[in-house]
């Protein structure tokens, strides 16, 4: 098994992005990037935290790749805009993808290059790559959010 962690926005419908792709093991929401020990969701909501609303995906290489899972991720957000994801705004929202491993690293790095000289967009993407840093899982009612609402997701 492996681990990536990505943050796109709210990670309600990221989880969701990511749950049912096969060799996807688990998916659990959580927070990371910031400078306060285990934080709740409320304090990550001021924005002052630094913690971006993150999940993380375990998963079976030989399943899915991680460059499978790139592609997931540039789907299903916007990475143009800074701190932003439709009417969420914050550092919390922000666009990035923490990596386990220099191939990670590599990875990541390359999807970005290429998307963005893909010409896809209009803007430069934003998205930041950087070392996983220590994951704190959110509190449960946050697990499987849209999920155990009867939601599919939650895309505007």
């Amino acid at each position: 098994m492996d681990t990536a962690t990505f943050g796109a926005g709210c990670f309600w419908g990221v989880e969701a992005a990511f749950r049912n792709i096969p060799g996807v093991i688990s998916t659990t929401v959580g927070y990371g990037g910031g400078k306060k020990e285990n934080p709740t969701y409320q304090e990550v909501c001021t924005d002052t935290t630094g913690h971006a609303e993150l999940v993380e995906v375990t998963f079976d290489p030989a399943k899915v790749s991680y460059e499978q899972l790139l592609e997931v991720f540039w789907q299903n957000h916007d990475p143009t805009t800074r701190n932003r994801q439709g009417p969420d705004v914050g550092s919390q929202y922000r666009s990035v993808i923490f990596y386990h491993s220099p191939a990670q690293e590599a990875a990541a790095r390359a999807a970005k290059e290429k998307l963005d000289k893909s010409g896809k967009f209009r803007r430069p993407i934003v998205t930041e790559i950087a070392p996983a840093p220590p994951f704190y899982k959110a509190e449960e009612y946050h697990q499987r959010y849209l999920e155990k609402r009867g939601l599919a997701t939650c895309h505007i």
